[in-house]
Parts: C-alpha cells; structure tokens; sequence
C-alpha cells in the first residue's frame, strides 16, 4: 500500500503533548515528500485526565492545552495552514526552546511572530463557540475508543493511536513510516504492537523532552498514572488543579 493509496489523515493533537509535537513533525515531512492532506484537529488531555471533582477545561478562564486549543481553532475558521502555522510553532517554543505558549503574553508574542493579530487570543477566549469545536474533536476520538495523542483517523474511519516518537525520521525513512502506519488498517483486529523501555531509553526520553519538562506548569500523566520524572532529577512539583498531560 504506497503513500497515493492513503492520502488524507486527520491528526488529533494537544499542544501540550511531546509526543503529538514529535509525531506532527514527521507527518508534515510526510506531507511535504507525498501530498499527504494533513487536517489538524483537537484532544484534550486535561480533560481526559481530569480528576474527579475538579473542573473541566472549559470551566476555567485560562486552561493551558486547552486555551492554546481554542485559539487554534478561531486561526482554523480562516484558514487549516494558519493552525498550522500555529501549532508548529508554538509547539517548537514549548517543545525546544522551553518557553511557556500556555500563558496568554506568550501566546500573543508568538501570533505576531507569524505575523498573525496578537488580539486572536483574547477573541478566541471570549468567544465561547471557539471551545464547542475542541470538545467535538475531542468527543470524536473519545468515541472512537480513543484515550490520547496522537490519534490519526483516515478516510475509511478507522483511527490508530501514534506513532509515539522522540526522533522523527525525515526523507524517505518518513514515508517508510507512514506507509507502515497506514498498512495497520488491513488488519483490524490488531490492537496494539509495543517496544519495552530500557533504562537507557528512559534516559533518551528525559533528553529529548527536557525543554517541555522546564517549561511546563503541570503535572504529566498517562492513563491516569502520573510519570514520575524525579528519579533522573527532570520533575517539577508545581501542577495547578486538573492540569494534566501525556
């Protein structure tokens, strides 16, 4: 099955997630190499993470994925390439520079970094419709059995969590991958194929994701169980009520 035979994906993502900002830098050089059609949309892990009596994304005046979430989705109104845009690079600033897009000043610098109305974060908070279309790509995946991100639906319905990556391989190594990926919807009733993780793997983790782990103003957690990067000396303590991440 050659990449013209599975041409568009829609790529549910969360900005605060590593993996998904990893995963959506080897989608775009799949795009880039084949046409793929990429259509960016959205999942919360806040919510999906949310502990029991605390409130849900959308009760707050500022949540952070879910916030960075709502002014992708006013920027997707006008145009897919301005969420685009958006998402690499406020995922670069969170993911490799170890800034902090979660805060509305941060945010507004970036927008005018693409040349894009720093007044789009304010417009999209206060426009409440901004998060109705989070929580219905949100539900979507949900629906679908779907627990995180990445999660990339086709064109047949069928949606696959992943590929969780750390080093996104680039030029032909990527199609490879996405060849790879999209041949799992010949077998349906594979559910899941897994790489245990060695000590030395660990390390290659905290690595890569030291930028996020310095920027980040949340505790991370995944299904529910909160990854302890303390023992490699990488954690913070400090997570406002129901933040959350995987």
């Amino acid at each position: 099955m050659g990449a013209s035979e599975h041409d568009a994906v829609d790529f549910h993502f969360d900005l605060m997630c590593p993996f998904a900002y990893q995963t959506s830098r080897w989608i775009r050089e799949v795009r880039d190499r084949t046409g793929l059609e990429v259509t960016w949309r959205f999942f919360s892990l806040e919510e999906v993470n949310r502990q029991e009596g605390k409130k849900h994304p959308w009760e707050r005046a500022w949540s952070y994925g879910w916030s960075m979430m709502r002014i992708g989705a006013l920027l997707r109104r006008h145009d897919m390439a301005d969420l685009d845009r958006w998402y690499e690079r406020a995922g670069r600033a969170l993911h490799v520079e170890g800034r902090k897009p979660h805060e509305p000043a941060v945010a507004r610098a970036l927008l005018e970094e693409l040349g894009l109305d720093p007044g789009l974060v304010d417009e999209a908070i206060a426009d409440p419709t901004t998060g109705d279309e989070v929580l219905a790509d949100h539900r979507r995946v949900v629906d679908a059995g779907g627990f995180g991100v990445p999660t990339l639906f086709f064109p047949d319905g069928q949606c696959l969590f992943g590929p969780v990556l750390v080093d996104p391989p680039t030029g032909e190594a990527a199609v490879r991958l996405w060849d790879a990926v999209a041949a799992w919807r010949e077998f349906p009733h594979l559910y899941e194929l897994q790489r245990p993780k060695s000590t030395a793997d660990e390390q290659v983790l905290v690595d890569a994701l030291r930028p996020y782990l310095e920027a980040r103003d949340w505790v991370s957690v995944n299904r529910g169980k909160v990854v302890d990067f303390g023992k490699l000396g990488a954690t913070r303590d400090d997570a406002p009520p129901g933040g959350a991440d995987a």
